[in-house]
């Protein structure tokens, strides 16, 4: 007769107990963010993603994404990723399968200049268009946290610092 009652005081421990784990998570929600200002050029010679000794047929052509992207909020939006359709002369994509063509690590508020190394393939018709270019990114960290002045790799800073 005892059991009973304690079984129901289990039960309603375990639900409040679930209730609040769930409501000190906070959730990750994605955020749009605007980007202007948008460039595709090829990389500098002097830049070590050209690669001017592997230049061949077989190879890939090196090209820096440029633009600017807002966040119009108060708070910084993380792990944020930039999408764009990018076409060749003849209207095909550049990046089969994919739009993501790469990460920007975190986004203060207000407007922030941002390069991105792309690899098209050599002998890809020019000149380029894009469209469709924005920006995604989230409330709180959605993947392992790089060091503080970790968010870029090597490359996209020495990339970023040329601008």
């Amino acid at each position: 007769m005892l059991l009973r009652p304690l079984r129901s005081l289990f039960g309603a421990a375990a639900v409040l107990w679930l209730v609040l784990a769930v409501a000190w998570v906070q959730p990750a929600w994605a955020a749009s963010l605007s980007v202007s200002e948008v460039s595709l050029e090829p990389c500098p010679s002097a830049d070590i993603g050209a690669q001017p000794q592997l230049r061949r047929p077989s190879g890939a052509s090196c090209y820096v994404l440029r633009g600017t992207v807002t966040n119009p909020g108060r708070k910084p939006v993380v792990d944020t990723d930039v999408f764009a359709q990018i076409l060749d002369a003849s209207g095909e994509p550049v990046l089969q399968n994919r739009s993501r063509v790469g990460s920007i690590g975190d986004v203060a508020p207000g407007d922030s200049a941002f390069a991105l190394r792309l690899a098209v393939p050599a002998g890809t018709p020019g000149p380029f268009t894009f469209s469709n270019v924005k920006a995604r990114g989230f409330a709180a960290p959605v993947r392992t946290r790089a060091g503080e002045f970790d968010d870029l790799l090597p490359l996209e800073q020495a990339v970023a610092d040329a601008q």
